[in-house]
């Protein structure tokens, strides 16, 4: 595996939606390609984010605001409010921006498999946009395309 690289394994010109589009729009798109993540882009195709599954399950999670104890008239929180803002932001949002997880986690496509996998798990994502030594959008890789490039290895 210390020789495939991203490249190898990645979905060249991945189907991308606009940051402005409906979540209507996206759960279509999701649905009709079989698909779990899009790349989010800008009117000028510039990578802002990614959209999950994940991102539209916080929609119907409930709110939990941020635990806090006030103290001589002072509000002492036990964990960051900005959470919370984050969290109420994409319960309410109507369009891809709002819901959408910005400045993703990417890569390049001369990244070795191993250093993909390595940061999809240190990151804590499902899949990693890929972008050219210009900063476009090239493709994407997902823990599924991981998998595809242990399987020679499994199999001998």
């Amino acid at each position: 595996m210390s020789t495939q690289r991203v490249q190898d394994f990645m979905t060249p010109s991945p189907i991308t939606i606009a940051a402005t589009e409906s979540l209507e729009t996206v759960v279509k798109v999701l649905e009709e390609n079989q698909i779990r993540g899009l790349p989010v882009l800008d009117q000028e195709g510039k990578l802002v984010g990614v959209i999950s599954e994940a991102d539209l399950l916080v929609r119907e999670a409930p709110l939990q605001p941020p635990l806090y104890l006030t103290f001589l008239g002072s509000v002492i929180y036990f964990e960051s409010p900005e959470h919370f803002h984050q969290h109420l932001k994409k319960s309410l949002g109507m369009q891809v921006q709002d819901v959408m997880t910005a400045n993703p986690i990417t890569t390049t496509p001369e990244t070795a498999i191993a250093d993909a996998a390595q940061l999809m798990l240190e990151k804590k994502v499902n899949r990693l946009p890929v972008l050219d030594a210009a900063g476009q959008l090239a493709g994407i890789i997902t823990r599924h395309d991981l998998i595809r490039a242990l399987k020679p290895q499994l199999s001998s």
